[in-house]
Order: structure tokens, then C-alpha cells, then sequence
């Protein structure tokens, strides 16, 4: 490439993750270890072991679980019971095993030598380093009434973005306190250093609704949130606009 990266793009866990990084050596294990988190804790395949726990069977005890099932306890204690791994009542932490997956892809490539990169995992983003010398990453952040189009753009050097919303899957965030999707916004950005808390703390606050959302965010250090209401006001918590682009 001209800029001197390399640009990769896999389909796995039911999206699109793409890879943009300045060596390529830690691409291969970091495809490699998508799908093997595809694999274990797919909530769309029968066969996976998320998907046999939630039906009840038995299966051989597995650290990795344990500890997903353990981040997703300890975000449910930080967010009061608004992110849970059992949304509608069913065994299912997807809200932190995406995040997650693109941490894991973001230390493979730091382990093989990447010191800047950018991983998109279906619209949610974890930024290393640098787009080029003396340049921050841009990311635009999509707005729900027209995804074609950018509601604001934000940049950054090692961050995370993790939108929560409807405009692509419906009203399809369970709100565990009444077990119904949650409708209160259209859209919730999270800004934070990592994405994995990022992306469940975008659910949790979604979940939360206006009311007690964006103030929770203001609450809790190292996060600020963008939201979009559904007559299309927008809001945003004290400290977001120091990430505009521009």
C-alpha cells in the first residue's frame, strides 16, 4: 500500500472485522484466534459451547468461559444489572465476547510488532498508535437515521469506539430489568482506552435509556458518550467534544 500498510478483512462471528496495521506478521494468529472464539462462543451456531451451556448440557469446564462469564458479572455489578449475560433470560454474552475478540486480535498484532494499527469489528473500533507519523486515527461514527452518512467524527491515538443501536439489527438490546428491547435511544458511542468495556458499557448505557445513560457515563472515569435520541436530538457527555476530529 501507499501509506505503507497492510489491510486485511476476514468475515467471522457473523460480521465483518477489518485489520488495517503497519507490519502483517500477527494477521495470520489473529484470524486464526477470531475464529476459534467464533467457534466457542457463537450464540448463531448449535454447536458451540455457549450455545450447548444455554440449552442446558453439560460440557468439559473451560477457563476461557469462566473468565467471559466473569467480565460479564463484574460489568453487570458496574452498570447495576443494565448489561447482564443472560439478557432475555437465556444464556448469552455476546455484549463483551466481540469487544473482547478485537482486544485479542489487537495483542497478537502488538506481540508480532505492530505499534499502530486499527481493528473494526462490526463498527465497533480499537486503535494503536498512530495512522501515520504525527497523525491521529480518525472514526466516524455512523448516523442511525442515515448509516450512509457520518454523524461525527472522532480521533485519537490508542482509543476505542463502540456504537450501540438499531439501525442495523432492529430494537434488538434487551433491557434486563424488563426483559423488552430498549428503545430510549437510537444510538449510544462510547469512547474509552479499551474496547472490550467500551462495547458492554455502550450496551449497558443504551439499556439505561436518557435518563440515567449519558449520567452514569459522566460518573465513570476514562469514558465519554455521543447518543442519538429518536427524534434525532443528539447528546453528549461533558468531555466528548475533546475527541472531535477537526
Amino acid at each position: 500500500m501507499t501509506d505503507g500498510k497492510v489491510r486485511y478483512v476476514e468475515p467471522v462471528m457473523g460480521t465483518v472485522f477489518s485489520i488495517v496495521a503497519d507490519v502483517g506478521d500477527g494477521i495470520p494468529a489473529a484470524v486464526d484466534r477470531l475464529h476459534v472464539i467464533d467457534a466457542k462462543f457463537s450464540t448463531y451456531r448449535e454447536d458451540s459451547a455457549i450455545s450447548r451451556m444455554a440449552r442446558g448440557e453439560a460440557i468439559e469446564r473451560d477457563p476461557e468461559i469462566a473468565e467471559v462469564l466473569r467480565r460479564c458479572a463484574e460489568v453487570e455489578a458496574d452498570t447495576a444489572g443494565a448489561f447482564s449475560a443472560y439478557p432475555a433470560g437465556r444464556l448469552d454474552p455476546s455484549g463483551w465476547v466481540k469487544g473482547w475478540a478485537i482486544e485479542e486480535v489487537d495483542r497478537l498484532l502488538t506481540a508480532a510488532g505492530s505499534r499502530n494499527h486499527l481493528i473494526v469489528g462490526g463498527g465497533d473500533v480499537q486503535a494503536r498508535g498512530e495512522a501515520d507519523l504525527g497523525r491521529p486515527w480518525t472514526v466516524g461514527i455512523a448516523d442511525p437515521r442515515h448509516p450512509e452518512r457520518y454523524a461525527a467524527l472522532v480521533s485519537g491515538r490508542d482509543f476505542a469506539v463502540a456504537t450501540s443501536g438499531t439501525s442495523e439489527r432492529g430494537a434488538h438490546i434487551i433491557d434486563p430489568a424488563t426483559a423488552r428491547p430498549a428503545t430510549g435511544f437510537l444510538a449510544v458511542t462510547l469512547i474509552g482506552a479499551r474496547i472490550a468495556h467500551a462495547d458492554a458499557y455502550a450496551t449497558a448505557v443504551f439499556a439505561m435509556g436518557p435518563e440515567r445513560g449519558l449520567e452514569w457515563v459522566e460518573e465513570r472515569e476514562g469514558f465519554e458518550a455521543y447518543a442519538v435520541l429518536p427524534d434525532g436530538t443528539t447528546v453528549e457527555t461533558a468531555g466528548f467534544g475533546r475527541y472531535l476530529a477537526g
